[in-house]
């Protein structure tokens, strides 16, 4: 997302710095400078952050990057809760000249119910859940600062590089269209340029504040997103095959609840504000994925 994001900020005349731990030596985007950071070691570029009207947070360890051992539970909620405290702290710290942090946090923070899930309700008790609580919180004191805060919620991310399509096109390589459990669990997802289009957007209008359900207006079921893209894929062969829970669960261990995760999430508020989605149904957003 990060990739996808600098190029579309490039080519709205920003600037764009990248924070990161390790400076490349080889920069394949000469176009976007870099700067370093240390989480742990609680240290910014100060010039880098003076330089700074916006900041965009999208530091966190991948949820289902590894196995949800206790140390990697600990990772995925220390690398988003410690970046965030380091900007807020730095904020603090250094005349800057930020007018907007426009932060991540996803829809993990909604129990799964048979409900459509609105921007007010309180984060569920589970793990991801949670997570996406102190995350948002170790970002909010930033608003102390009379600095502007927007916090997206992000659904499933769908893009043609990374990330949840890829895992949904593996088996199809095979003649498989793999159904996740019995499919009939809802995906609350968003096609990658609208995501990026809604953190431009986020950074150009000042009346956007506070927390915004980044998903598109029609979420789908599992099966129906697993054979849409095996059509649009146009594959000459494939079965559908539906993966029982369990085998998940064997496979996946506590990552299995995020993968059957049944979720059914709003975008009423972002509309209202006036964001204009590109890619509204799962049929267009596959349509053009599958042809990139």
């Amino acid at each position: 997302m990060g990739k996808a994001l600098c190029k579309l900020l490039l080519q709205n005349g920003f600037q764009v710095i990248v924070l990161s731990r390790q400076l490349p030596q080889n920069n394949a985007q000469p176009a976007v400078q870099f700067a370093k950071w240390n989480v742990q070691k609680k240290q910014i570029d100060v010039a880098a952050l003076q330089q700074t009207d916006f900041i965009i947070h999208l530091a966190g360890a991948g949820v289902m990057d590894k196995k949800w051992t206790t140390a990697y539970k600990n990772e995925i909620v220390n690398s988003r809760v410690q970046s965030a405290a380091l900007i807020v702290d730095s904020l603090k710290k250094y005349e800057n000249k930020v007018k907007a942090v426009i932060s991540a946090s996803a829809i993990g923070w909604y129990q799964p119910t048979d409900a459509i899930h609105t921007e007010e309700e309180k984060a569920d008790d589970s793990f991801l859940g949670q997570t996406c609580k102190l995350w948002e919180e170790s970002i909010a004191p930033v608003e102390l600062l009379d600095k502007r805060l927007v916090k997206l919620r992000l659904g499933i991310v769908l893009s043609k590089d990374d990330g949840a399509l890829k895992e949904f096109i593996m088996p199809q390589k095979f003649g498989v269209a793999a159904i996740l459990g019995n499919g009939k669990q809802m995906i609350s997802w968003i096609h990658i340029d609208d995501l990026c289009r809604l953190f431009l957007f986020a950074i150009q209008h000042e009346s956007i504040k506070g927390v915004y359900n980044a998903v598109a207006p029609n979420p789908v079921n599992n099966k129906t997103l697993t054979l849409t893209l095996a059509k649009k894929r146009k594959a000459l062969f494939y079965i559908p095959f539906n993966v029982p829970g369990f085998v998940l669960k064997i496979m996946l261990g506590e990552r299995s609840i995020e993968v059957l995760r049944d979720i059914t999430v709003s975008c009423k508020k972002l509309l209202s504000a006036g964001f204009d989605f590109q890619f509204e149904n799962i049929d267009k957003a596959l349509e053009d994925l599958v042809k990139k």
